[in-house]
């Protein structure tokens, strides 16, 4: 058996200027290519040596990683002559599966699959279009780690407060993405420490969050919506947004997979789906008031409100995850027309029932029962959200001088 394993840049270019690498593998004069997954341009690479230039930003990793496939081969062609198995060039393809690329949109792939794999769909469907803004930016081509440095990453910034007319927050949120996959790459040894645009130091892109305004409503304001005569829609849409802010500020994905089963001993025993965290929280009469409203038994998933009851298997995530999208706009919808009816002013969304939670208990309540109650990990986040709204010290003391 003759057999040559070589690795070249096959002939056609792709769209950035630069040519797929693959190992040809001959065996008996019959040779298959097996596409390693990036492409390099013809200037960096040496096609005697087999390897690519130290003109390539990444050439050490990617050397390497030539190394690793062709050694990869060449076990497997031996293996299989060992045990009498077929060894043709096709038989030794179908055996070896080619690593992701290390380009930047081929580990942003492999991000985005795993957040699919491991049941994390809010985050995927929040990245995702991140990552799709950054590609936009760049014309749709990939691009390299190593080229991924802070002057480009201003020019995005530009670009997407310029172009797509986005808030700086957002804008960060582009960037905390981008650093992720950053940081997956480096910690998967496929980029070095040196092209990493970002940190504290000069010419480092510093990731920081602007302040946002966050207003929830007024106890006098809650007491309206509770007051009003509505409309069937309306009326449902209130009573999400008020089971919401009794449960401490509810997500409205929570409150929408509410299960008659969770409702024992008069508490409710339930897992926050952002962070899987468990507990239980007593129910408020005022609950027990808007539950009556809905019979038990009206659908076969158990659930307590009827949104999500016409979906065949809550069981599939993703599905569930962008219908419970669109009964949130439908929500928010109503919400708008009853702030009229109400004569709130301010923006009402279903998001703001935990703002309104988190205000009215501003000052009333210690930082490390609010942490229970909103279930996060760290008491530094609880403080940090609720300084938001604890006004009464800088309150207190305007008062102080003004009334001298």
């Amino acid at each position: 058996m003759a057999s040559s394993l070589k690795i070249v840049l096959r002939s056609k270019q792709n769209s950035d200027g630069t040519f797929p690498l693959a190992m040809r593998v001959t065996i008996d004069r019959k040779s298959s290519y097996i596409y390693l997954g990036f492409s390099v341009r013809k200037a960096d690479w040496d096609a005697v040596a087999q390897k690519i230039k130290k003109s390539h930003p990444n050439s050490a990793q990617l050397n390497n990683f030539i190394l690793s496939k062709k050694a990869e081969a060449n076990d497997k062609m031996l293996n299989m002559a060992a045990h009498n198995k077929d060894v043709s060039s096709k038989a030794v393809r179908s055996h070896i599966k080619p690593k992701e690329g290390i380009s930047f949109f081929a580990q942003a792939k492999v991000y985005i699959e795993e957040l699919d794999k491991t049941g994390r769909f809010n985050q995927k469907c929040t990245d995702l279009p991140r990552i799709n803004g950054f590609r936009r930016f760049l014309g749709g081509s990939d691009i390299n780690f190593a080229e991924i440095n802070p002057g480009l990453l201003q020019k995005f910034r530009a670009y997407l407060i310029g172009t797509r007319k986005i808030t700086e927050r957002t804008v960060v949120n582009h960037f905390v993405v981008i650093r992720t996959i950053f940081n997956r790459a480096i910690a998967s040894g496929l980029v070095e420490e040196k092209y990493y645009p970002f940190g504290k130091g000069k010419g480092k892109i510093s990731i920081k969050f602007p302040d946002s305004m966050k207003i929830g409503l007024t106890t006098d304001e809650i007491r309206a919506l509770q007051s009003l005569e509505l409309s069937d829609g309306e009326n449902h849409s209130r009573n999400l947004f008020l089971v919401s802010f009794y449960f401490a500020g509810m997500r409205i994905s929570d409150v929408l997979r509410l299960k008659w089963s969770d409702f024992q001993n008069d508490r409710l025993y339930y897992a926050m789906g952002k962070n899987r965290k468990t507990g239980s929280l007593k129910v408020p009469d005022k609950v027990l008031e808007i539950l009556e409203q809905y019979p038990r038994g009206t659908n076969a998933h158990d659930l307590v409100f009827h949104d999500l009851a016409k979906l065949p298997d809550l069981s599939k995530a993703n599905e569930v995850l962008n219908y419970i999208k669109t009964r949130n706009r439908v929500c928010n919808d109503y919400l708008k027309k009853i702030a009229v009816k109400a004569g709130i002013t301010k923006p009402l969304t279903m998001h703001i029932a935990r703002h309104s939670f988190a205000q009215i208990s501003a000052d009333r309540i210690p930082a490390n029962v609010l942490q229970k109650l909103y279930r996060h990990t760290d008491i530094k986040t609880t403080m940090q959200y609720q300084s938001n709204f604890m006004t009464k010290m800088t309150d207190d003391a305007l008062e102080a001088v003004i009334n001298l």
